[in-house]
């Protein structure tokens, strides 16, 4: 397939869908990434990137990488490294170079490589990742700490890895006497310092430029891009791959501004990013040579065995000792280390410098880079989630319900779900009602849900729903489109009118159709409708469907009115009545419905015939009146 348009269509639909797939199915995207690349490349020879794309192939690459790297440091906050801050220090200043020194010896007594191509290995090998780290920990769903630590480490070490690859390659030159040392001591150094000054200063300076409205909306990300290519280019000039640290830097400078319309500027970059990642792991793969991975011996086996089983692990315990981290999060990081783009990027580029200059094992070492970059994302992929399992290390093993706004409906709801063992907090920003539901046993959040602190503290890889249940539609439907881009916009709820199904009068007062999100009840039940059904005794009811009571029995013994809201299946995974394709409960399912009350005595007397529905409306009203009559004294 030489047809340059073709081939960027294939590579493109064929990384989304693998993109897809992973999604679907519940398994690391990378890993079908790298099954597409091997089929498209070495193994039907569809496609070679490398030479189809020519001298476009390098700079094309080395730009993506900045991106997906700028747009990592864009996820970097420093509250977020309170705990974690002497430890991610330690593993990038003290991990990083001992891994590149072990790597390197072990590349070169059981590789049998040369001493050039073991330090460029040793070099390359300190990267983890973030193209291949972020989509483990979604799935994984990993406590807070040691989630931070490899995120961050993640992120940090890709430019530092390239930077030490490029440092290893430019001493070679050094040696060939391509340079002198002088040369490549001011040129490391001045390229550190306009790569640490220029992301800073290239950061800031950007947030100025929006903050002040110097730039509309619908520029401020295609300048945003325009610069992080700029900058990657303009500090490659002085060292190669130093332009990776500049972009990170200016991406964490950035995350850490008070810049009103970085969520907008993040999302952008994220969607750039899968994009990147999905079509970028697919070439680089696809330019792999079979005759490359055939290489391969026994060595290769040894190799990854010493990086995976001793090299990382004591890196890691050497430079976290009094870090502060618990041994159990000391093993996990030790083992979960996967490499990615990163590193065979750059392994390509110096593998093929390498080679024209006329270094006999530099196939060996894209080899052995591809080898470990295979190895740990298929075992990393597949074992992150089973280990922090094990270690206890993950945030729950269930998923979670986030409900805002702390009424007597939403707590009468919090309260069934955690008797069914469902992970659920309230958040409101009222401290009275936020008593009331820690006086009910409910787990609270007090704040403003849409603060940055709640961003920060609110760790949302613990909630796959969320209710917005306050007395304000408006409010409820701004949250909802707030946390719907992280959550799902099919996984957000609310309580009143939303843009599916409006209460009001006209077109004039509905909201728009992009705003707000499913409706918590069909039709759309208002929060002074619910308030009142509570205070008239309404309560919700746990029931589990088998064969012998079925959804038909369930209504049939169910007082007028009731509606189910979720199901709870035998997996866990809980179901919205009202959200799209949801269908019916089943066998097994515990159907979590909201409805009147019913006393077991008067359910008796009905069945007996001895008492009316209309008897036991009436009896119900009268004890509702003795209720709140009670509390009206209590209160005086």
């Amino acid at each position: 397939m030489h047809d340059l348009a073709m081939q960027i269509a294939v590579i493109g639909v064929a990384g989304i869908a693998a993109q897809w797939l992973a999604w679907r199915f519940q398994i690391p995207a990378i890993v079908i990434l790298l099954a597409v690349g091997l089929i498209f490349g070495p193994l039907t020879g569809m496609m070679n990137p490398r030479s189809d794309f020519g001298e476009l192939y390098t700079p094309l690459v080395s730009t993506a990488v900045a991106i997906i790297l700028f747009e990592g440091g864009l996820t970097l906050r420093l509250r977020e490294i309170r705990e974690t801050s002497t430890a991610v220090r330690r593993v990038v200043m003290v991990s990083g170079p001992m891994v590149w020194i072990m790597t390197a010896l072990a590349a070169r007594y059981v590789g049998d490589m040369s001493w050039p191509v073991s330090l460029i290995l040793g070099a390359l090998l300190v990267v983890t990742g973030p193209t291949v780290i972020m989509p483990l920990l979604r799935h994984a769903r990993l406590k807070a700490r040691p989630a931070s630590l490899l995120r961050w480490e993640a992120i940090l070490n890709d430019p530092v890895g390239a930077l030490f690859a490029v440092v290893s390659f430019e001493a070679y030159l050094v040696l060939r006497g391509a340079h002198d040392a002088e040369h490549l001591i001011v040129t490391t150094l001045a390229a550190l310092v306009v790569a640490v000054a220029g992301g800073i200063l290239g950061g800031r300076a950007l947030t100025i430029f929006f903050a002040r409205g110097h730039a509309p909306e619908y520029l401020k990300a295609p300048i945003l891009f325009a610069v992080v290519v700029g900058m990657n280019a303009l500090t490659n000039l002085l060292l190669e791959e130093a332009g990776l640290l500049t972009v990170t830097i200016m991406g964490i400078t950035m995350a850490n501004s008070k810049l009103a319309s970085l969520n907008e500027l993040r999302k952008f970059k994220e969607t750039i990013t899968v994009l990147l990642v999905s079509g970028l792991f697919i070439v680089l793969t696809a330019s792999l040579q079979l005759s490359v991975i055939m290489s391969l011996e026994w060595r290769v086996v040894v190799f990854l065995a010493l990086v995976l089983l001793v090299i990382r692990p004591i890196a890691i315990f050497v430079s976290t000792t009094g870090a502060g981290l618990e041994f159990k999060e000391r093993l996990l990081v030790s083992w979960i280390a996967p490499r990615g783009i990163v590193a065979v990027a750059v392994a390509g580029l110096f593998g093929t410098t390498l080679a024209r200059i006329g270094v006999a094992d530099a196939d060996r070492m894209v080899a052995y880079t591809f080898a470990v970059v295979a190895a740990t994302i298929l075992l990393h992929g597949f074992s992150l989630k089973p280990l922090a399992r094990i270690l206890d290390l993950r945030v729950t093993n269930r998923p979670g319900i986030l409900i805002v706004g702390a009424s007597r409906f939403s707590i009468a709801l919090a309260r069934r779900l955690k008797a069914q063992e469902v992970p659920v907090v309230i958040a409101d920003a009222n401290w009275s009602h936020v008593s009331e539901a820690r006086l009910a046993e409910v787990d609270v959040w007090f704040g403003e849900i849409l603060s940055e602190e709640a961003h920060h503290s609110l760790d949302l890889s613990r909630f796959d729903h969320m209710i917005a249940a306050t007395d304000n539609d408006a409010y409820n439907a701004l949250v909802c489109t707030d946390f719907g881009a992280e959550i799902g916009r099919s996984e957000v709820f609310q309580v009143g009118s939303t843009s599916s199904g409006q209460q009001t009068s006209g077109a004039r007062h509905a909201m728009h159709f992009t705003l707000g999100g499913m409706p918590l009840f069909k039709p759309p039940r208002t929060y002074n409708q619910l308030r009142d059904d509570i205070i008239d005794g309404w309560t919700f009811q746990a029931t589990r469907l088998t064969p012998e009571f079925g959804l038909e029995q369930f209504f049939e013994t169910r007082p007028e009115g009731t509606t189910p809201v979720l199901w709870i299946q035998p997996s866990q995974d809980i179901v919205f009545a009202a959200a799209e394709g949801a269908g019916e409960p089943d066998v097994g399912d515990v159907i979590i419905a909201f409805g009147p009350p019913r006393a077991e005595r008067d359910q008796e007397k009905i069945v007996r015939g001895t008492l009316t529905e209309r008897e036991a409306r009436a009896e119900r009203a009268r004890k509702t009146a003795e209720d709140v009559a009670k509390q009206s004294e209590g209160a005086n």
